[in-house]
């Protein structure tokens, strides 16, 4: 069987083919190419959305890593937004109560030097890249330090604190994203960046901008609270709960919903954590005796979560035996704590009670927007109605002052911020 195809087009803009098979095709438009005033339009629009940021501003520059610190204020060219970058105006950076032993070298962090350290930071976007889909300048945003490759979820950073495990995370933090928040301005990923309900969180709740800060604190224990799935009703063990972070997970566990036991060697720091709720909050000494400690924590009957955060040091402490031995069948383990050498576990309790035991490092950000809506809708309570004092405030030049402070109040629900 023999087909013949007879197409015919239009030359110079003439008339459409009459043969039969395109007798129906409408006549194809001119394509006109832009007027270079066209052009220059679009250039514009591109321009218009770095027009506000300086073309210098003042940042602190860890010089070294040595004791006393080796931080320098100077002033220097100010970032640019680029694809996949947003550059914040920073009105309030974290400041963590480790924060000098880090710059210091008492605690060895791996970092480049010389470059801008800092944390999470709340901001308003000052310039965005040519991508930005959904940030414009003038938002309130909070942004997160806690970066991800974005083609290797294995290389991870916390910008201007720690160059992560894997030489992918070394190029994130000696590339692209080197300079982080102890600055005027800051560049920053821009997924890294949640915008705010401001009219919500700074007109109706009144809070001010450096309470918004302590969702940094916050975001860690709700990375493993919700990891385990914490409900409602449930009864939850925090230990210890005297640090920055253990008082932040009773704030977050509370809003979650859970009756929170709250374990530490410090009664007086418990006490401190008890009055925050005294209706859902108990109170529990760390005695080193697994046997009367556990005794102590299922005294109105087995947990369902027991939340761990310990720091580096306590590898000799016997809270996590104790813990695990207070759960009930099925109870779920959160680890996230520090410790560096290995710990016992009681192995057999997990295996016959089926627990589960969830190791988890930082959040995901899925856990901020949630976190950022149970702030927004009242839940999750920040500032002095939420049991956390007003923050101490520190400008750029006074930075040593900010380490030393947040260094004191650890685990008082103080949180500390430098304000550029």
């Amino acid at each position: 069987m023999h087909f013949q195809f007879l197409l015919s087009f239009p030359l110079r803009g003439g008339p459409p083919s009459q043969d039969p098979i395109l007798s129906d095709t409408v006549p194809i438009p001119t394509v006109r190419a832009p007027r270079p005033r066209e052009r220059l339009s679009c250039q514009r629009v591109s321009i218009q959305k770095m027009a506000t940021i300086p073309s210098k501003h003042r940042a602190l520059v860890l010089n070294s890593t040595r004791d006393p610190l080796d931080i320098s204020l100077v002033e220097q060219a100010a970032p640019q937004a680029g694809p996949g970058s947003v550059v914040i105006r920073v009105l309030a950076a974290a400041v963590l109560s480790y924060a000098e032993e880090v710059y210091s070298g008492r605690k060895p962090y791996p970092y480049p030097t010389p470059f801008i350290p800092g944390s999470s930071a709340i901001g308003r976007v000052a310039a965005v890249g040519p991508d930005a889909t959904l940030l414009k300048p003038g938002q309130l945003v909070y942004f997160d330090c806690y970066i991800v490759g974005r083609d290797d979820p294995t290389s991870l950073i916390l910008h201007g604190l720690n160059s992560g495990p894997t030489p992918g995370s070394r190029l994130l933090i000696e590339g692209e994203w080197r300079d982080s928040t102890y600055a005027e301005y800051a560049k920053v990923p821009l997924e890294n960046c949640f915008p705010l309900d401001e009219s919500r969180l700074l007109g109706n709740l009144k809070y001010q901008v450096e309470d918004l800060m302590y969702l940094g604190a916050m975001s860690v224990p709700f990375g493993g609270l919700n990891d385990v799935g914490v409900k409602a009703g449930e009864k939850v063990i925090v230990a210890p709960a005297t640090g920055s972070f253990g008082r932040a997970a009773v704030v977050v566990a509370l809003a979650m919903g859970a009756r929170v036991v709250a374990m530490g060697r410090n009664t007086e720091a418990l006490k401190r954590l008890q009055a925050i709720n005294p209706d859902r909050v108990s109170i529990v000494q760390n005695t080193g005796d697994v046997e009367a400690d556990t005794k102590a924590l299922t005294a109105d009957g087995p947990a369902d979560v027991f939340f761990d955060i310990s720091p580096r040091e306590a590898v000799s402490s016997t809270h996590l035996q104790s813990c695990i031995s207070a759960l009930r069948r099925e109870g779920r383990v959160s680890l996230m704590g520090g410790q560096l050498e290995l710990v016992p576990m009681p192995i057999r309790t997990i295996m016959r009670y089926n627990l589960k035991v969830c190791g988890k490092w930082m959040y995901t950000k899925e856990d901020i927007r949630t976190l950022i809506t149970l702030v927004e809708t009242g839940y999750l309570k920040l500032g002095e109605s939420g049991g956390i004092k007003t923050a101490t405030k520190f400008s750029l030049e006074q930075f040593a002052d900010a380490f030393e402070t947040a260094a004191k109040n650890s685990g008082l629900g103080v949180p500390t911020v430098i304000t550029p």
